[in-house]
């Protein structure tokens, strides 16, 4: 794996093929970013998988919301990382918590089985765990490659501070990889103030809809969210997100 990593979160095809003609070194493929993430479609996948050739892990999420999972929930999850592992996925972005807010570990070793072969991330689940340190901890005995993190806050330079202990605590065991909020000038003040090398952005842009015709009155789902609205990876943000990354690295 590269030391300087700029995984670009997307959930379109139009969006992956933005991406890596930008320059992102990894994509992170979701559905519905504007829900903050949950599974795509088979569909998606094998189509950027045949269109990209750039490294692709997929998040498994069955769902907005929490990461306490029934057991109908913990068993879609677990197919669907054996169906993304058949279709060749270099990897699945996922996570799972008990009710007081530790990793559920005896889950968590059951869906790592499930993966075996892949690399695995461990998704945001860990910026709403309980005790950071004793998550990293867990992560690094089951063997997971990474962790995405904003710092357990809502950006990466308001979880600046954890974010520098975590890469302390890892000591090379496990990648920090730092998201929430992350632009060119965010990974440039991040990666000055802490060692932070890997990265996780969207960079998307709201575009108007190709609709002439608009009915009002009608919405598939939260009423504060426009019909007419697409969320899209801007290149340009890409761009300039990994020219900020490779001036960190050391000459």
């Amino acid at each position: 794996m590269k030391p300087y990593i700029l995984e670009a979160c997307v959930d379109s095809a139009d969006s992956a093929r933005i991406a890596c003609e930008a320059g992102a070194d990894r994509l992170e493929l979701c559905s519905g970013l504007i829900i903050g993430g949950i599974t795509p479609s088979i569909g998606v996948f094998t189509h950027i998988r045949e269109c990209c050739d750039t490294v692709i892990r997929v998040l498994v999420r069955p769902r907005f919301g929490d990461f306490c999972y029934t057991d109908d929930e913990f068993e879609v999850i677990r197919k669907d990382i054996l169906e993304f592992k058949r279709l060749g996925a270099d990897g699945v972005v996922i996570g799972v918590l008990k009710p007081d807010g530790s990793l559920d570990i005896e889950r968590m070793k059951l869906l790592m089985e499930s993966a075996g072969g892949m690399k695995v991330t461990l998704h945001r689940a860990f910026d709403v765990s309980a005790d950071p340190f004793e998550t990293l901890e867990a992560a690094v005995r089951l063997g997971i490659d990474t962790i995405l993190t904003s710092g357990q806050k809502d950006s990466c330079l308001n979880g600046l501070k954890l974010l520098q202990e975590l890469a302390a605590a890892a000591k090379g065991r496990i990648h920090i990889l730092a998201a929430g909020g992350v632009c060119a000038d965010v990974i440039t003040k991040a990666g000055a103030a802490a060692p932070l090398t890997q990265f996780h952005m969207s960079g998307k842009e709201t575009l108007e809809s190709s609709m002439e015709y608009r009915k009002t009155g009608v919405n598939m789902g939260l009423p504060s969210l426009s019909e007419y609205e697409i969320w899209r990876t801007k290149g340009l943000a890409i761009e300039q997100a990994k020219a900020a990354l490779l001036n960190l690295m050391p000459k």
